[in-house]
């Protein structure tokens, strides 16, 4: 039951949530989401790494850069949460204008706030 429970708390955050639906667009740099979320790299990683841990998102350094993506589904119970959050999420209008913001944001390595 602690997995369970592990991946509804990853949850009930709404920065996290924003992570969520950031993520599900693609891969991207932790740069890219502290630019979308206007939020510092300290907070933006302690979120990610609070989903990492909960199984939801995947890391990969290359070089200075640090990138993340949906993690594949570890069980049903995930599989069917994602999907619920592929369809709910993306009707919220934070998430819209997340996503607005993300089209005017370099990729890594060529936006100001990525160094």
């Amino acid at each position: 039951m602690e997995k369970p429970a592990q991946l509804f708390k990853a949850l009930a955050d709404p920065t996290r949530l924003r992570l969520l639906a950031l993520l599900q667009t693609g891969e991207l740099c932790v740069c890219q989401l502290m630019a979308v979320l206007d939020l510092p790299q300290s907070t933006v990683s302690r979120h990610l790494a609070y989903l990492r841990n909960a199984g939801w998102v995947k890391g990969r350094r290359e070089g200075v850069w640090m990138y993340y993506r949906m993690a594949p589904a570890g069980s049903t119970l995930q599989e069917s949460l994602r999907s619920a959050l592929d369809a709910e999420l993306k009707k919220l209008p934070e998430v819209a204008a997340d996503r607005e913001a993300l089209k005017n944001v370099s990729p890594a390595g060529r936006a100001a706030e990525c160094g």
